[in-house]
């Protein structure tokens, strides 16, 4: 995926009330930008550090942009903008990059199912099965391994998608759990069971009932951010 225009770069003043961010651009303005992400960003942030963000020109927009990299204090770059995530995924899977999943007849998106009242990211139909995908973005980066983590809060809603998952497996019906590995540098993921232990049990009962992981990374600069590889999930 290209994004628009080169990202401009600025430097972090802080994040607040979650989805704000106040940065000095490189012009030495003081602006406020939109933050898409609903965690913690754990990691994910330097106080007074580089971050990439996307301009707005809309007189009716009350930020000036979208904060969409970030340096983290390991030396990485983040993609925070989650909302790609699921965009990031379909350009690969259209691309036959996620090859567990290539040769669909029909992709769809965000699809009601389940019985909690959940949408699924995407829907895909083969010859001979039918293939129900989630997707999360990972952030969460340390400074003593290469092994990322999911998630970085609390997430009553992840362990949700899990328990859905394993309940839709059927005859031809197949669940996988797809982690977008939105950070450079990175050879695997793992649950963070030490942020939230019941989305950790949550994974495990879906593991167990059949629910496939998939790892994949990508590969991230200011003018353009893809899926390029898959990369191990690394069981606790």
């Amino acid at each position: 995926m290209e994004f628009k225009a080169p990202l401009h770069k600025a430097t972090l003043i802080k994040r607040y009330k979650r989805f704000l961010a106040d940065i000095v651009t490189e012009n030495g303005d003081e602006i406020t930008i939109h933050c898409a992400n609903t965690g913690s960003m754990m990691n994910c942030m330097v106080p007074n550090g580089e971050i990439w963000y996307e301009p707005s020109s809309d007189p009716n927009r009350k930020t000036k942009g979208s904060w969409i990299l970030s340096a983290t204090p390991q030396g990485r770059l983040a993609c925070i903008n989650t909302h790609l995530a699921n965009t990031l995924v379909e350009e690969a899977l259209y691309d036959g990059v996620i090859t567990e999943l290539a040769d669909f007849t029909k992709l769809k998106r965000e699809v009601k199912y389940g019985t909690e009242n959940s949408k699924i990211d995407f829907y895909l139909e083969y010859e001979d099965r039918t293939v129900y995908l989630e997707v999360k973005s990972v952030t969460l980066g340390f400074d003593d391994s290469n092994i990322a983590a999911f998630p970085d809060a609390v997430t009553i809603r992840g362990a949700k998608h899990l328990r859905e998952l394993a309940n839709v497996q059927a005859d031809n019906i197949e669940a996988y759990i797809l982690y977008c590995v939105n950070l450079s540098g990175i050879e695997g993921v793992r649950v963070a069971s030490e942020i939230d232990p019941a989305y950790a049990a949550a994974f495990e009962e879906a593991i167990t009932n059949g629910v496939k992981p998939l790892v994949y990374g990508t590969q991230i600069s200011n003018e353009s951010i893809r899926i390029s590889h898959s990369l191990p999930f690394i069981h606790n």
